[in-house]
């Protein structure tokens, strides 16, 4: 019963979502092929914005798990909703648990969605990822999908208040896998090199 009342919030909430998101930003996907149909996955995303969690929630055609930071579990608005769908964790310093956790996710076939800058980006630039998306790629040997996230920072910027209608867009890249030859600092920085390498494309 429980198994069944968790797909049902899940399928309810998606849906709503769809729809609040094709209403105020006609939101389009491309490269949705470029995700595995099947067995653990991380998508790694620049992040702009707080509905960037969201949006690319409906985008994909799997049932994601996200990486949160772990105030927003205490958040009195989305904290509730936080905890269904997400793991906490501090990217600075990961508690062992929460990687053993995220690992058995990533190996019993979970996607797993990750910020790997661990903060929104203030001027909508892509910085440097924390190496945590790097050890988890090479724990749960999985492979990698680079995300980029477009507009989100024009719906709703840092610090804003409230929500403005805007085109936003996700592009999923290719998949890209942990080479055992390099660290997980060396493949993190690959990661988020491959997210402004999409950036690049779009702006071509």
């Amino acid at each position: 019963m429980k198994n069944l009342l968790d797909r049902f919030l899940y399928y309810f909430f998606k849906g709503v979502l769809k729809v609040i998101y094709w209403a105020l930003f006609r939101y389009t996907v491309e490269g949705a092929e470029n995700v595995p149909s099947s067995g653990g996955v991380i998508i790694a995303s620049n992040h702009l914005s707080y509905i960037d969690p969201p949006l690319i929630g409906i985008a994909l055609k799997r049932r994601p798990l996200f990486v949160a930071k772990g105030s927003l579990f205490d958040n009195p608005l989305i904290g509730w909703f936080v905890r269904l769908y997400s793991l906490p964790i501090d990217r600075d310093n990961p508690k062992p648990s929460t990687l053993k956790e995220a690992v058995r996710a990533l190996r019993s076939g979970r996607v797993l969605v990750i910020f790997p800058e661990g903060t929104r980006s203030s001027d909508g630039s892509i910085g440097e990822g924390k190496r945590g998306v790097g050890l988890l790629a090479a724990l749960g040997r999985v492979p990698v999908v680079p995300t980029l996230v477009e507009g989100t920072e024009r719906a709703l910027p840092r610090g804003a208040l409230f929500i403005r209608p805007a085109k936003v867009r996700v592009t999923f890249g290719r998949p890209i896998y942990y080479n055992r030859e390099g660290t997980d600092e060396e493949f993190t920085k690959e990661i988020m090199q491959r997210i402004r390498e999409l950036k690049a494309s779009r702006c071509r």
